[in-house]
């Protein structure tokens, strides 16, 4: 008879949050799936938990998933866990659950903390709709790629971010949204917990020399209806500009024209010109 699944949330921060269930679960499985074992080990020491660890992480799920399903299906049962919140979530953990379905193990979970929920809920911005984004990649035609999708997104969006990354992904942010309402918020229940308001004008360039700890949670603010109608009476630059080069313009000049006239940039008309 097959083994099953626990899908378990851990802690974001504050060890207290960690559910009876939760450590009941990792005490009963017949071995547990982390992140990272040497984060791991540390909750299980915390609550006198003993049992087995396998690392399964981004760089070994090929590998590893299909071996843990077997073992499930021989008969084990198996904790998936994640360094912080909820496994699957921008997490490897989401292609274990599918080899999981696709096998037909089942699937349990036991719910715990989950940052984008929390940040949320303590922003304070309009959140009856939103879209979680998860990290921008470094690759950069990939993040361009990215950035251009969102432009023209409606829902408050939700971000993560690391330290040594945030300056440049307000920048990029600012550049591509334009000046939004947002929310910074870092070290989600943990001692130095903090949050700040502004706008991503305001937050742009302010940590560009500012050596930063604690991975954060960037919450941007929805487009209010009167900034999406007026945005709709715009001219797309790109198409403006096309009407230029028709009319005799160089590329070069058509480009400049258009993002004077729609407040766009001229670098990113030039390229999609080209």
């Amino acid at each position: 008879m097959a083994g099953e699944l626990f899908v378990v949330g851990t802690p974001i921060g504050n060890l207290g949050d960690f559910s009876p269930r939760a450590v009941e679960t990792l005490r009963n499985v017949d071995f547990i799936a982390a992140e990272d074992t040497r984060v791991t080990i540390k909750l299980l020491n915390y609550f006198e938990i003993k049992n087995k660890l396998i690392a399964y992480h981004e760089h070994n799920r090929a590998e590893k998933g299909p071996s843990i399903v077997e073992r499930i299906l021989s008969g084990e049962n198996c904790a998936l866990v994640t360094d912080a919140g909820m496994p699957a979530i921008s997490d490897p953990g989401q292609d274990l659950v599918r080899l999981c379905h696709e096998s037909g193990i089942k699937v349990n979970t036991v719910p715990g903390p989950s940052a984008i929920i929390t940040a949320l809920a303590l922003s304070g911005l309009e959140v009856s709709r939103f879209t979680f984004e998860g990290f921008l990649t470094g690759n950069k035609p990939k993040r361009r790629e990215h950035l251009e999708e969102i432009k023209t997104e409606r829902k408050t969006m939700v971000f993560y971010e690391a330290p040594h990354k945030l300056a440049a992904t307000i920048h990029d942010l600012y550049e591509t949204l334009g000046d939004r309402r947002i929310a910074l918020i870092k070290e989600l229940t943990k001692i130095h917990e903090n949050i700040e308001f502004g706008t991503l004008k305001e937050f742009d360039g302010k940590y560009n020399f500012v050596k930063l700890k604690g991975e954060y949670v960037i919450i941007i603010e929805a487009k209010t209806k009167e900034e999406t109608e007026k945005e709709e009476e715009k001219p797309d630059p790109v198409e403006l500009a096309k009407k230029y080069v028709k009319e005799g313009l160089s590329v070069n000049e058509a480009a400049k024209r258009a993002a004077k006239e729609t407040n766009s940039k001229k670098s990113d008309i030039y390229r999609q010109l080209i």
